[in-house]
């Protein structure tokens, strides 16, 4: 069972793994068909990426970067306590490295740089030298601006703008130290402008610390002769009142009063002896509790039950004889009679001392009582006195407690007359002290290699934003792209077979005519401009091979069920049916097969205004009687190719009625009686209805799609509104194809249009 279980679990990880690696490779060969699908937009891109990257190193002016690092000391401005020489040192959080940064970046200090080494009106500062792109820039603006000149405000203003666009400060991953970075074009301009912010912001915290000393020292002046006032006015009536109330204190240490001091001493006399009388209590109490066990019922007292908390010398004796006669008298009955005279011999001097002990028990319970009865005495002397006391003292409650409320004032208001005057002494002489909360541990030198533009990351930034911008658009125009473009395409969108792709011609529409002579009272078909006749005038060439294959799938197909009838539609017009139409009827009239082919397109007729421009009768006369369809046909004299047009005197609306008609049905009938095969040029299948009232005469449908230009949804949707044509449909012929194209959508397929192959066999454009 386990060898079972190791197995699957072996098999389902196999299993998995190969689930992985088929995703991986589904992924990448996605991947590698974007690319070659997309890859002529994605050089593009990247090509004038790399342009932009190029032209901006190029004008963009060369600056330079000066660097200096500050570090706060954290020193505390503390004007409530007390502070040496050198500053108190305090922990330092990220928060006030953040403030301190933030203050570097204000606008007091950067007005301050810009005073202190007259950078207003400098050029660099006015935006005279900011390159090409800002240059482009100023242009615009200045369109839009007055042209009278700047004030001196505003010059202020803007060199603050282009001095803090140039700063950057800030804090070094985890460490307390900021650092200070200026962008200049000149390098000594640079490190000097750092160095001056950092000093600036040093000078800035002097100035704020003296400030506030200052002020601190202005308040806590005023402050402390407030208090020293109040200080003499709480004393004063502290000692009125005393003198007043006649309050004597002992002049100890603790400053008691003399009744408050006899009354601590009763009331520990009190306490000590509320103590002495519980303790001869309990000793009374346990005493009488071993009387009274012998009065519950017991004819003695045994020693056992004596316990050693009574301290009696006597009891604890006559405890050690009774047990030595009660081991003696165990010892003796084990060897002799119970009733033997020396057991109860014995046994007799245990009672004896039973009742020597009972007799001392009592003595000592009387001893207890005494003791008791004294030490209750004491205790009630001393709450006596104790009370006597207290009565006392309540008559010199009331001025005691007033007493020390005003003490207590004139102490609260001398701590706090000292407090202030310590405090006002050291902000004094604080303002003397320039001491520093930060310090310059790096001061800026002049860089010697220019930090703007930096060559690879403009580069670096240039092809990572080229590529990421090339793929982007690339993904957007893959998903955009709602055409037919491959056969894998045709047959997974519409699930049916592609059987031919149909290069674009590339030739002038004038060399595809082939001058005919025409033959007097025959019909002749007029060979005009038209791609058609490619396939007569270069049979060996990939247009003529691919109608080849469409021929050849009509063929397979026939093997199998009735396929003479062939329709061509598309779901748009100008998709080229009709010229499908005909090179496949000439393609089977060039192998000797009969084959007549029907302009069934009664809405618009133009197969048969190119091929039949003097017809006079069709494919109407016909239905209606008037002529028989020999009479209408009209013939290629080269290739044989009969040809039954349609010629409308005027529109009619009812076409689908016309199609659907059983005369219809009768005249194919009769068309497959004397041709192998008819080739029908049916109208669009998406604007009209005309194709829906055809497949009871139509064996099979050709489905031309134009490559690279027909939706997808337009073709779903017409397919679906005609299940009929659907049901018969033979396949799909993508034409107009760009083989070059082709060959970035669907490699495999496009390698066979390649010129390798085809010239081998003598195939042509």
């Amino acid at each position: 069972m386990l060898q079972i279980e190791k197995s699957r679990l072996a098999t389902d990880t196999e299993a998995f793994a190969s689930e992985v690696s088929s995703s991986q490779k589904e992924l990448w060969s996605a991947f590698v068909a974007l690319l070659r699908r997309q890859y002529p937009i994605i050089l593009l891109v990247l090509f004038l990426a790399l342009s932009i990257g190029v032209v901006y190193l190029i004008t963009a002016p060369i600056k330079y970067t000066g660097e200096a690092e500050v570090i706060p000391d954290a020193r505390k401005v503390q004007l409530f306590e007390q502070q040496s020489v050198q500053g108190d040192f305090a922990a330092v959080d990220q928060v006030t490295v953040d403030t301190q940064t933030e203050i570097m970046k204000s606008g007091g200090v950067a007005r301050s740089v810009i005073r202190d080494l007259h950078l207003i009106g400098d050029p660099e500062f006015t935006g005279e030298n900011g390159g090409l792109a800002h240059t482009v820039v100023k242009a615009i603006f200045s369109i839009f601006r007055s042209a009278r000149p700047q004030t001196e405000l505003e010059l202020s203003e803007a060199a603050l703008k282009v001095f803090q666009s140039n700063l950057t400060i800030k804090r070094r991953q985890g460490t307390y130290i900021i650092e200070i970075y200026y962008v200049s074009l000149d390098a000594g301009r640079a490190a000097a402008i750092a160095n001056a912010v950092a000093n600036a912001y040093i000078a800035n915290l002097l100035e704020t610390k003296y400030q506030a000393t200052r002020r601190a020292a202005v308040w806590l002046q005023s402050r402390a002769d407030e208090l020293r006032e109040q200080v003499a006015a709480a004393e004063r009536a502290a000692v009125d009142y005393r003198t007043k109330s006649n309050i004597v204190d002992t002049g100890g240490a603790d400053k008691k009063l003399m009744n408050q001091q006899q009354l601590t001493e009763l009331t520990s006399a009190l306490i000590q002896a509320r103590a002495q009388t519980a303790e001869a209590h309990a000793r009374m109490d346990r005493a009488n509790e071993i009387i009274r066990m012998e009065g519950a019922g017991a004819t003695k007292v045994e020693p056992e039950t004596v316990t050693d908390s009574l301290h009696s010398e006597v009891i604890t004796r006559l405890r050690q004889q009774y047990l030595d006669l009660a081991a003696r008298a165990s010892e003796w009955s084990k060897l002799y009679r119970q009733q033997h005279l020396a057991v109860i011999r014995v046994r007799n001097q245990m009672e004896e001392i039973s009742r020597s002990i009972e007799k001392e028990l009592r003595r000592i319970a009387e001893s207890y009582k005494s003791d008791y009865e004294i030490a209750r005495s004491r205790e009630d002397a001393a709450q006596k006195s104790l009370s006597e006391i207290v009565s006392q003292s309540n008559t010199t409650s009331e001025a005691q407690i007033t007493l020390h409320n005003l003490e207590s004032n004139a102490q609260t208001y001398r701590n706090l007359y000292d407090n202030f005057l310590q405090r006002y002494t050291e902000s004094v002489q604080q303002q003397s002290f320039p001491i520093t909360e930060a310090r310059i541990i790096t001061p800026a030198v002049a860089p010697t290699k220019n930090s703007h533009p930096n060559v690879p990351v403009v580069l670096s930034i240039s092809l990572a934003g080229g590529l990421m911008f090339a793929f982007g658009i690339s993904i957007f125009r893959d998903l955009s792209d709602h055409v037919f473009r491959t056969a894998s395409q045709v047959e997974a969108t519409l699930h049916a077979a592609c059987i031919g792709i149909l290069p674009v011609l590339k030739r002038p529409a004038e060399t595809w005519a082939t001058n005919v002579q025409k033959v007097a009272g025959t019909r002749s078909i007029v060979r005009g401009p038209s791609p058609s006749w490619h396939i007569v005038d270069s049979p060996f060439s990939r247009f003529s091979e691919a109608i080849r294959s469409v021929k050849m799938a009509a063929d397979l197909l026939a093997i199998n069920r009735s396929n003479k009838v062939l329709g061509i539609t598309s779901s748009l017009p100008n998709e080229g049916k009709s010229t499908i139409a005909t090179a496949l009827a000439l393609n089977i009239a060039f192998g000797k097969s009969r084959v007549v082919l029907v302009d069934c397109d009664l809405r618009n007729p133009s197969l048969s205004r190119n091929l039949t421009p003097n017809a006079i009768a069709g494919l109407f006369d016909v239905l209606s009687g008037t002529m028989s369809a020999e009479e209408v046909i009209w013939t290629d004299p080269i290739t044989n190719l009969a040809f039954l047009p349609v010629v409308m005197k005027s529109r009619v609306p009812n076409t689908g009625d016309i199609l659907g008609a059983a005369r219809m049905r009768q005249l194919f009938d009769s068309l497959q009686e004397h041709y192998d095969y008819v080739v029908v040029d049916l109208s669009p299948l998406a604007p009209l209805t005309d194709v829906r009232a055809t497949p009871h005469f139509v064996d099979s449908y050709i489905y031309v799609i134009e490559w690279g230009r027909t939706k997808t949804e337009v073709v779903e949707t017409a397919l679906e509104s005609a299940r009929g044509v659907y049901e018969r449909l033979l396949g799909v012929v993508l034409n107009k194809t760009d083989i070059n194209l082709l060959r970035r959508f669907e490699n495999h397929r496009g390698q066979y249009y390649s010129d390798r192959y085809h010239s081998r066999y003598g195939y042509t454009e």
